[in-house]
């Protein structure tokens, strides 16, 4: 017993009904999970489906890479059932998805075209780096809160698709909480933590700002 009172959950709650698909009208639903539940009686497979996964996404921006999402934004059923998946495309050597977490999921990926140089960084004190190359059909995983990315090092478009543990992931790219918050974080702080002159911290607040905004 006491072993079991010291267990947790290491994904969403499990449902308590078959599904609880989301719906914005409030005006009969039940609010559950971040998101109100249509009638089960009203469901219909729209619910549950989602096409245009196979298009590749735009990776004409400053990081090379595009992610496309499918959690409970494109397809409500996915309400309570704590998964959800994402495409990503990235630009020939260079694209990145830069470093990045998911605060409430695990993810699991899997390499279709090209070659992807990935890793995480444990937590503090070890601040441990776990790296691989992979190719097509190589697997990685990312624990869930860790700090991860994906590098495209090859001269050809890559692709990968990845599960996450939860319908609504969540992500905090690092870069653009840090130096493109609103409002900004007062230069002095992040000067001291990242060792910086405040002149180079202004530069990247100042990039970022635009960049998000």
């Amino acid at each position: 017993m006491a072993l079991a009172s010291k267990l947790v959950s290491a994904s969403d709650p499990s449902p308590l009904q078959d599904f609880c698909v989301a719906i914005n009208d409030t005006k009969d639903g039940v609010f559950v999970n971040g998101k109100f539940c249509k009638d089960p009686k009203l469901a219909k497979a729209e619910d549950f489906y989602l096409s245009g996964l196979n298009i590749p996404g735009n990776t004409s921006n400053q990081v090379g890479s595009m992610v496309t999402p499918a959690n409970v934004q494109q397809i409500p059923g996915l309400n309570t059932l704590g998964i959800s998946l994402v495409r990503i495309d990235y630009a020939p050597y260079g694209g990145l998805n830069p470093p990045h977490t998911h605060p409430h999921a695990t993810e699991i990926l899997v390499v279709v075209e090209g070659t992807l140089y990935v890793g995480f960084v444990t937590s503090n004190m070890d601040n441990r780096l776990f790296t691989k190359v992979l190719h097509p059909g190589d697997v990685f995983v990312f624990p869930e809160g860790l700090i991860h990315f994906q590098f495209n090092i090859g001269h050809t478009n890559a692709v990968a698709f990845a599960a996450l543990s939860s319908q609504n992931p969540g992500v905090i790219t690092i870069a653009n909480a840090v130096f493109g918050s609103d409002p900004a974080i007062n230069p002095d702080v992040l000067a001291k933590a990242f060792q910086l002159y405040k002149n180079i911290v202004n530069q990247l607040q100042s990039q970022f700002w635009w960049d998000n905004n």
